[in-house]
């Protein structure tokens, strides 16, 4: 009977402590959020320098790309531009709902259309950059899991767990690390079914200032030829 009765001590406590770290969890989780919520309300642009680094499984390699990425909302909608720089010079740009990427060393841009398809764009473009916070939960199952210090950034961790079976099927989870003092993400890492995943570190983060002249327009020359996938 002693014995019973320790046991079923023990589970009391054990349960208390399970809700009390819940309970603190979600504490965490609705700060978070809310300050994801302030910081999307005043937020009209940033600006950062960026590390991409690409894991394949299958081949067990890293591929790393450098860079600066803008974003802007203008009238709510999103612009995105990302010139990268390292290894091969490339420049991504989302707007107007499309997505173009120009090759310089073959003077090319691909044009994809988002069509029906841009609000889920746009929602996946601003993940940590001026979208708000309690808004995950429209397409995600959101988690708080602890805090880190990125590269000396204090952050919280969300991890994402994506609601659809469309979502998840190319992104099994999602981490967002976001700053405790600018309510926008330092890194991220996007996880695949596969295995894969791209890990991006983000620096020298500039919100809410003049971006540089140009940045959304592509860099063409009177050559540049023009490809649209159909599909």
């Amino acid at each position: 009977m002693r014995l019973r009765g320790r046991q079923a001590i023990s589970s009391v406590v054990v349960g208390l402590a399970f809700s009390a770290l819940a309970a603190a969890q979600d504490a965490n989780l609705e700060r978070v959020l809310t300050q994801m919520d302030t910081a999307a309300k005043d937020f009209h642009s940033l600006q950062a320098a960026f590390v991409w680094d690409q894991y394949t499984k299958v081949v067990q390699e890293t591929e790393t790309s450098k860079g600066n990425v803008y974003f802007l909302r203008e009238n709510g909608a999103i612009k995105m531009s990302a010139d990268i720089t390292d290894p091969s010079p490339k420049t991504v740009l989302f707007a107007e709902g499309q997505v173009q990427m120009l090759e310089p060393k073959i003077d090319r841009v691909t044009t994809y259309k988002t069509g029906k398809n841009r609000g889920e764009v746009e929602s996946f473009l601003v993940l940590g950059f001026g979208g708000r916070g309690h808004d995950l939960f429209k397409s995600y199952d959101v988690k708080y899991i602890g805090k880190e210090t990125i590269d000396g950034v204090a952050t919280d961790q969300l991890e994402l767990t994506p609601k659809s079976e469309k979502a998840h099927s190319q992104f099994s989870q999602i981490l967002l690390w976001i700053d405790g003092k600018t309510g926008v993400s330092v890194q991220q890492k996007l996880m695949q079914p596969s295995g894969d995943y791209r890990l991006a570190k983000y620096s020298k983060i500039v919100i809410n200032q003049k971006l540089p002249d140009g940045v959304f327009k592509m860099k063409t020359t009177p050559k540049t030829t023009y490809v649209a996938p159909q599909g």
